[in-house]
């Protein structure tokens, strides 16, 4: 599961960013409250999902910190899950990470590390590091996860589109170091990366391919491709669905033996969207809605995947 839960704020101010704005006194009202009840709908949507049994893995995207975190797995409503987390304060202006939630007894961590961005035309722009986590499945298959969280379109998609070119070609270097090693290994990229499976970045950039057969299991294929081209998507824009949150799989999980899967989808419960009364139809219940608190979830549906194991 991917999920943007948009602006997951604690209540204490981190000297080294910039988050203000979602403090007690600040101009968003933020307060303890809140924060609490904020971590109650993310958990209501992630068992939600999960069928009461929670997914396997969960990438989260505008995690503020490590506490953030901790509450959330052990004292909101996903304690019983059992949930460990994988997680590194990255040097986002405004202090929000990414993070991969995981059950112990689905996923045995191996490996994590922060895959660091350093732009080459402009070393003060500073954002969200990638995250990698390697670890084995019951079926004894290693697996590589990576969580991102691209740069946003702040000032215009065509004028930051330079930005996610890179961090997708820093991404493609990282899967190919991977598969250059074992032309067979399971990959798993998710998160939101601020621009749709057709654009450059995921499309020339990393190489995500949409699913077409014969798979290549070195390649990387683009799980919301359909969805996306479809006008369908985890996120609204001025009245259009789009699929800015992806699932993105190496080719060996489609064909593999052991373990595979077919497709992803956009949940869409029905209590995470309201009225949209400017576009009509329908848009995702937000946390906030302009600088009005109205306890929402978040202005994006998550996205998942089932695997499907055998030979257990």
């Amino acid at each position: 599961m991917s999920y943007n839960v948009e602006n997951y704020f604690d209540v204490v101010d981190d000297s080294l960013t910039n988050d203000s704005e979602y403090l007690p006194g600040g101009m968003r009202g933020w307060n303890y409250e809140k924060y609490i009840f904020k971590q109650a709908q993310i958990s209501k949507v992630i068992a939600a999902l999960g069928a009461w049994e929670g997914p396997a893995l969960i990438g989260l995207c505008e995690v503020e910190s490590e506490k953030c975190l901790k509450y959330l797995t052990n004292y909101a409503g996903l304690k019983s899950f059992k949930y460990k987390y994988a997680h590194f304060e990255s040097p986002d202006a405004r202090g929000i990470d990414v993070a991969l939630l995981y059950q112990p007894l689905a996923f045995k961590l191996i490996h994590k590390e922060a895959v660091s961005i350093h732009f080459p035309d402009n070393p003060t722009i500073k954002t969200r590091d990638l995250l990698y986590v390697m670890g084995k499945v019951p079926t004894g298959d290693t697996l590589h996860v990576f969580m991102c969280h691209f740069p946003s379109r702040l000032g215009g998609a065509l004028e930051s589109a330079h930005k996610r070119n890179y961090v997708a070609s820093v991404l493609h270097t990282k899967t190919d170091s991977i598969l250059g090693r074992n032309n067979k290994a399971n990959i798993v990229i998710m998160g939101d990366f601020n621009d749709y499976p057709t654009d450059a970045s995921l499309q020339k950039a990393l190489g995500a391919k949409r699913l077409e057969k014969p798979y290549a299991s070195n390649q990387l294929y683009n799980f919301m491709y359909s969805i996306h081209e479809s006008n369908k998507g985890s996120h609204k824009h001025d009245g259009s669905w789009g699929a800015l949150d992806q699932i993105i799989v190496s080719g060996n999980l489609l064909t593999s033996k052991t373990f595979y899967c077919h497709e992803a989808k956009v949940f869409d419960a029905e209590f995470l969207l309201e009225n949209d009364l400017k576009f009509l139809g329908k848009q995702p219940f937000r946390t906030y809605n302009g600088m009005k608190y109205q306890k929402g979830f978040s202005d994006h549906l998550p996205v998942y995947v089932d695997f499907f194991m055998k030979d257990l």
